[in-house]
This record gives structure tokens, C-alpha cells and sequence, in this order.
């Protein structure tokens, strides 16, 4: 059934015709507009704060945050992470470029398989499209190089994002999908799935018991790369971030 008929058999019953066109006129201007609502003002901060705000309301909702200065330092991250939950080094990862060009080999005990999610998968590593900083949200458009059963099927979830892709507030991470999400037939799409994820997934719904794992992954632990030198923490405030030595071995003093 088409668009068309669904919508003429609406106003039929509806006993009404098209709109007039000042009526017509406005709603289409509102659609190509997107206008704002309120926005919290929490979301409107110096950058540094921002991250930090993303990070804490992460924290806040269960989740677990290691910051890293380049994509290089990701896979000792990623290993210890694991050895410390005592997981398998075995995952599913996104087949995304930007994952892709890490170099996982400078941590070979890891096996990184390139694909979607199954229900065996005890760990899935997601390529981060955007973080929301007012609630420490991520923006997870579903694409090729981005499988939504990474979202959802592995108990653990790691994410990989770049701090450039934090923002303030959601309105921010909408305008940013709109427009990286555009083609010449349409002028314009929107992916076929978008989850915002808030913290592992959990549910209080039986005698009002706080559940892990309830419909998704039972932990998340989102890995930071500060790409964005405006973000980053003040020196004096937090300790020196992890580095990478050749061969992906963390630095002295890590």
C-alpha cells in the first residue's frame, strides 16, 4: 500500500481534504526547519566541560569510560579491559574504516572478527557515531559498517568514540545525522535504525530490583580517543591520559 493511500484513506475518514495551503505552507516549513525547543543549559558548555559532563553522566548510568589520546592506544585499552572483566579476548567488531585502521595487530592475543553480532558473542566492539553530553547518551545509527546486533546481542558492548563526536545536546547529534545522511535521489535519508543508548541495559520492573543485562548488553564500557585538543581536561585536573609505546605496549608508569 503506498504513502498516497494510506494518507487519502486518513482523510476520508477524517472527512477532510487537503490542507489549505498557508496550512500546507507552514507544516513544510516547520519540517525543513527543525526547530528548537528548550535546551538544557547544562548542555551548553566550554568543550573541556562538555566531554567531562559526557563522561560523568556515563558513569552515572552504569557504564565504564577510558580515555586514550589516538586510535593506536585503543587496542591496549580494549585489551585490558578485558583481562580485567575476565572476558574472552575474542569479539565481534563493526566493519567500519575508522576501525579498521586501528592497529589491532600491535595486540595479536586479540581476535577481532570484522562482522555483526550473533548470540554466542560473549563481547561486540561498536564503532560510535556521536555522544549526547546532557545525558551521557550515544547516538548509534545503524549502517553497513555499524551492525545494530552489536548493540544488542553481546553482553558486553565496547564502544569506540572519537571526542569530536561528542556534543551537547540531542538536537546537535540530529543536525549532524541529517547531514552526513544525504544523496543526490533524495536530497536526504535517515538510517533505517537510530538507538540512543543510555548505560547498559537494565530493567526495575520485578519487585522494583535494579537488573543488568535485562534486554541488552549487561555492561558498556566506552573507549575515548581525544582527537579534540579543545577537550581535553585541564592538566591539573585528571591524570595523564594512557599512551602507546611502538608495538601497542602501554607506556612506563601506565
Amino acid at each position: 500500500m503506498s504513502k498516497d493511500t494510506i494518507l487519502n484513506t486518513i482523510r476520508r475518514n477524517l472527512r477532510r481534504g487537503p490542507l489549505p495551503a498557508d496550512q500546507a505552507a507552514m507544516l513544510d516549513g516547520r519540517l525543513a526547519t527543525h526547530p528548537r525547543h528548550l535546551i538544557p543549559a547544562r548542555s551548553r558548555l566550554p568543550r573541556p566541560e562538555q566531554v567531562a559532563l559526557f563522561v560523568r553522566n556515563l558513569e552515572k548510568e552504569f557504564a565504564t569510560v577510558e580515555r586514550v589520546p589516538e586510535p593506536a592506544a585503543v587496542p591496549a585499552a580494549v585489551a585490558d579491559y578485558l583481562a580485567a572483566q575476565n572476558l574472552p579476548s575474542r569479539f565481534a567488531m563493526a566493519p567500519h574504516e575508522e576501525m579498521a585502521a586501528i592497529p589491532w595487530e600491535n595486540r595479536p592475543l586479540l581476535e577481532v572478527e570484522k562482522r555483526r553480532a550473533d548470540p554466542a558473542d560473549s563481547v561486540g566492539v561498536q564503532h560510535g557515531y556521536a555522544g549526547i553530553a546532557e545525558t551521557g547518551t550515544l547516538m548509534l545509527p545503524s549502517a553497513p559498517g555499524r551492525p545494530t546486533t552489536l548493540n544488542i546481542l553481546p553482553e558486553t558492548e565496547i564502544v569506540v568514540l572519537r571526542a569530536t563526536r561528542v556534543v551537547g545536546a540531542y538536537e546537535e547529534a540530529w543536525d549532524l545525522l541529517r547531514a552526513e545522511n544525504r544523496d543526490a535521489l533524495t536530497g536526504g535519508h535517515m538510517p533505517r535504525n537510530v538507538m540512543l543508548v543510555t548505560g547498559p541495559s537494565r530493567s526495575a520492573d520485578i519487585e522494583q530490583t535494579l537488573e543488568l543485562g535485562a534486554h541488552g548488553p549487561r555492561r558498556l564500557h566506552v573507549v575515548l580517543v581525544d582527537d579534540d585538543p579543545a577537550a581535553l581536561p585541564m592538566a591539573d585536573a585528571s591524570p595523564p591520559p594512557r599512551t602507546a609505546e611502538p608495538g601497542g605496549r602501554p607506556a612506563p608508569g601506565d
